[in-house]
């Protein structure tokens, strides 16, 4: 991993200047204390930061920013930790700026369908508030008992629900920043106003252009009815057929999820609830609404589900039900961890129509990798999260565990997807971006960055890779006739 930002930093003044505009308890120095925070969920990527501030205020948050600036260190600010792409990795030259201490709710409005939040409180725990109002928030990542929802809108986080409800982007009216410069900035509110989008510029941004300190969420009614069928199929064409055939005919699912054959056998093993272990596919169908709409969803998707071979069909009509369902699906994750030491988990996206064709070429890559693939994911907008079964103890198994995650990406870019779908690209996988992107792109990105942050200081290097990296991993300092702009290098 390169960092990028090279100004020397004055350690000792630094961390006095922080004292001075934080609480006694709200700057961590000690060693151990600092290891807490060195990587995110992807503990492939590891950093020890210089410091750890604990803001509470957002005249705190202010006021880090300002004194982080004046001392030319770099700041990269910190959620819940679950992100898995490495985009809240420590510098050890810098701050690692951590917003837990923001968990309030500031308020519900049913009557407006908002919820005002501060970006540490917990994704469900939003829906938890807004359920006594007959309302819920849609995103709904697998890690929402923990994630926060800051770090959802750094990354645009969405779940199993995106498929209907959309993205973070899609359900937030409103954010506060704080930028580098320690100003408070308000972005949206407004539903037509003039001028560039900036709301949606700055979610998915990674913590690049500022640091969210309180957001609007847009609350939805709860469906007056849900259904949940479970499927399977005897091979990967035919699941990924019913995927295309539901939306084709029609039908809007709530979530559309699947997963693989290593998948269901894992997942089988650690909650035993019955899935059809012999199934090379399974696909979860969410359906809500009204109920006279849901009774004729239901009936179609059966049908298309049949005319696919899909067998052992199981409907779950009450929560109880339908929670043991998506228990399979969303135990995915954890349940890797009682087959295998360790696992990667890398996120891309392919068009639908690819989906049984990627699926089995993760396969043979596994196979010349020797390693085990589980893949579950997001089947509705094609977002794959294969996770990538190793022993770190087994030497050689990192190296081609991150050499085949790389061959998954690469893959995923050929047939016209992208190198992430929620997870973002952080550190993990900005060398990719260079493939992604164009130079006159990535000279945009940058612009952009340069509006928002002047001096570079927001988590530096992570997500957009600067033109020079992408020339000497193309093989090139010159890239289509352009020599790369120095100003562009500072970042």
């Amino acid at each position: 991993m390169t960092l990028t930002h090279t100004q020397a930093v004055d350690s000792a003044g630094l961390l006095e200047a922080l004292r001075d505009v934080l609480p006694p308890d709200g700057l961590i120095t000690a060693e151990a204390e600092r290891r807490v925070y060195e990587c995110d969920a992807l503990a492939n990527y590891c950093a020890l930061p210089l410091a750890v501030a604990l803001p509470e205020t957002i005249a705190q948050v202010q006021a880090v920013l300002r004194v982080c600036r004046e001392h030319g260190a770099p700041v990269v600010p910190r959620g819940a930790g679950t992100g898995l792409s490495a985009g809240a990795l420590p510098r050890e030259d810098g701050v690692l700026l951590s917003m837990t201490r923001f968990d309030r709710i500031l308020g519900i409005d049913p009557d407006n369908r908002v919820a005002r939040v501060q970006p540490g409180v917990r994704n469900l725990a939003v829906s938890e508030a807004a359920a006594e109002h007959g309302l819920f928030y849609a995103p709904d990542p697998s890690s929402q008992f923990a994630s926060s929802i800051g770090g959802n809108i750094a990354e645009n986080s969405g779940g199993v629900h995106c498929v209907k409800y959309g993205l973070t982007t899609h359900n937030l009216l409103e954010v506060t920043l704080v930028t580098m410069d320690g100003e408070l900035l308000t972005l949206g509110g407004a539903l037509d106003s003039p001028g560039y989008d900036l709301l949606a510029l700055v979610t998915g941004s990674e913590g690049m252009l500022g640091v969210v300190v309180e957001a609007r969420l847009k609350l939805l009614p709860l469906p007056e009815s849900i259904v949940l069928l479970q499927a399977a199929f005897p091979d990967l064409e035919r699941a990924g057929r019913a995927v295309m055939d539901i939306i084709a005919g029609g039908v809007v699912p709530a979530g559309l999820e699947m997963m693989d054959q290593v998948a269901i056998e894992v997942v089988e093993g650690y909650i035993q609830m019955g899935l059809p272990v012999d199934a090379a596919a399974l696909l979860l169908c969410e359906l809500d609404g009204a109920d006279a709409e849901v009774e004729a969803q239901l009936e179609r998707v059966q049908a298309l589900m049949q005319a696919c071979d899909g067998y052992a069909i199981r409907v779950a009509r009450d929560a109880d039900e339908r929670t043991r369902l998506w228990a399979g699906r969303k135990g995915a994750f954890p349940a890797m961890g009682r087959v295998s030491p360790d696992f990667y988990i890398t996120d891309a996206t392919v068009p639908r129509r690819h989906l049984a064709g990627i699926l089995r070429r993760i396969g043979e890559l596994a196979r010349e990798y020797e390693l085990r693939v589980a893949t579950a994911f997001h089947a509705g907008d094609g977002n794959l999260h294969p996770l990538i079964l190793y022993d770190g103890s087994v030497p050689d198994e990192v190296a081609r565990t991150e050499a085949l995650a790389s061959r998954i990406l690469d893959e995923c870019l050929a047939l016209g997807g992208t190198i992430s779908g929620e997870h973002g690209i952080g550190a993990e996988k900005i060398d990719k971006a260079c493939r992604q992107f164009g130079d006159a792109e990535i000279g945009d990105y940058f612009a952009v960055k340069r509006a928002f942050d002047p001096s570079g200081l927001l988590n530096p290097g992570k997500a957009i890779p600067t033109l020079v990296r992408c020339a000497e991993l193309r093989g090139s300092h010159v890239h289509h006739g352009q020599v790369p702009h120095p100003e562009l290098e500072r970042f």
